[in-house]
């Protein structure tokens, strides 16, 4: 495990570098991601322009959602039953030859879209792995203190990717008028990711002890209930996101509300990540430091003011700013909620506590394409957004009182798992 030189003091806002694997991972991470990223704008116009149906888009959701709902439990025993690096190399050469196979069908005279979906499938299933084995794997990177540096540039460069990602996708959407050519670039990009990881040297090895069980299992599920600091950050970005899944309905809004093409589809995917990205440096410089858990209530509060506002906007650049805001809003309450996953979490249930995680976040964004694809088909496309906007606000008043200890969370350093709280005794 790394340790800070005398150079980088723990309070640097760039101590998590000093580590070497996690150099090496963040990078393979955020190729991963700008591939990831680009390939789901791709889809997302592709089956619009095959369709015109708003429904179409939602059932793209549902086809990732389906497997990481089904599996993810399992494959949070998974990560803590073997390597993770070993796992996430799977993952990434999976991902590869799955964008591959949709560059083969977008090549087709007439693309089939069942065959679109089956892929989509396919990556759910490696996302359910991916997730838990990825999350749990960070920790083992950086010493304990640095951790939270850790997440925070993890985030960082996840919001790097997800803005270069639409934005080199939509471009070459736009210049190619095509999905193919962005499919191949991002199977190449992720086996350049799959090579990256091989070079990561740490081994995580087998963290859970007792044999396979129903009970072992599903005990990251019965930790997270009964830690209700952790079920109500997770349950609390799920419903908001659910809610107000502005993003779900962003090629309607590029190609029939702004008019703005596949280029400025790009720009207004990656919005989001922008103001995330922006707001991830300056969590890194200037971490939270106090009231953490309030600041998490406000901004998942200014989240859902944001969506209305973009529900509303007829101005292509009014809708970036508000989708910007959105992004940098999501940030704040992403790394609170990671870490007081991995701190509140013993190391060897953490591919578990990961796995729920997963499966809230796979329904967050997954079903709510689903529910904004459907609601959109139902009331329009503009109301769909507007109500989801209203109901995250309503949430957050909700789950601040029903959610005490949320609300009481102040030093996210004091948040580390007891010895009594991680035992996997009474864990299950």
């Amino acid at each position: 495990m790394a340790t800070a030189p005398a150079a980088l003091e723990p309070s640097s806002p760039i101590v998590a570098f000093k580590s070497r694997d996690f150099r090496v991972y963040a990078a393979a991470r955020l190729l991963a991601t700008m591939a990831y990223q680009m390939q789901s704008v791709a889809v997302g116009f592709q089956v619009y322009a095959l369709t015109r149906d708003p429904l179409a888009l939602g059932y793209v959701g549902l086809a990732q959602f389906l497997p990481v709902a089904g599996l993810s439990l399992a494959a949070g025993h998974t990560a803590d039953r073997f390597d993770r690096r070993g796992i996430l190399v799977v993952c990434y050469l999976t991902s590869s030859l799955a964008a591959l196979a949709l560059f083969l069908i977008a090549r087709a005279p007439s693309p089939n879209l069942s065959a679109i979906y089956a892929v989509l499938v396919l990556l759910g299933t490696v996302r359910a792995f991916q997730g838990p084995a990825g999350s749990s794997l960070l920790p083992a990177l950086v010493p304990a203190a640095h951790f939270q540096n850790a997440a925070t540039w993890q985030s960082t460069l996840w919001q790097v990717g997800a803005i270069g990602g639409p934005s080199v996708g939509g471009l070459l959407y736009g210049h190619w008028k095509a999905a193919a050519p962005v499919y191949l670039t991002a199977s190449l990009a992720l086996a350049a990711a799959c090579a990256g990881l091989l070079a990561v040297q740490v081994r995580t090895g087998r963290m859970e002890k007792k044999p396979p069980s129903l009970a072992t299992a599903l005990a990251g599920l019965r930790y997270v209930y009964r830690k209700k600091v952790l079920l109500a950050s997770i349950s609390l970005d799920f419903a908001a996101v659910f809610l107000g899944g502005a993003v779900a309905l962003l090629p309607i809004y590029a190609t029939d509300v702004l008019h703005v093409g596949p280029q400025g589809f790009g720009l207004l995917r990656a919005a989001p990540a922008a103001g995330a990205g922006v707001m991830a440096v300056l969590l890194a410089f200037r971490p939270i430091r106090r009231h953490a858990g309030r600041k998490m209530l406000l901004c998942v509060g200014l989240f859902g003011v944001a969506t209305v506002v973009f529900g509303l906007s007829q101005s292509f650049f009014l809708s970036l700013a508000a989708l910007t805001v959105i992004g940098a809003t999501d940030m704040v309450s992403v790394v609170v909620r990671m870490t007081l996953e991995q701190l509140a979490t013993p190391p060897e249930m953490r591919g578990r506590v990961s796995a729920v995680n997963m499966v809230f976040v796979g329904a967050s964004n997954e079903l709510g394409e689903l529910e904004s694809g459907t609601l959109a088909r139902l009331l329009g496309t503009v109301p769909t957004v507007v109500i989801g906007g209203l109901g995250t606000m309503a949430v957050v008043l909700l789950w601040g009182w029903l959610f005490p200890e949320l609300r009481a969370v102040d030093r996210l350093e004091d948040t580390h798992a007891s010895s009594e709280e991680g035992a996997p005794a009474k864990a299950g």
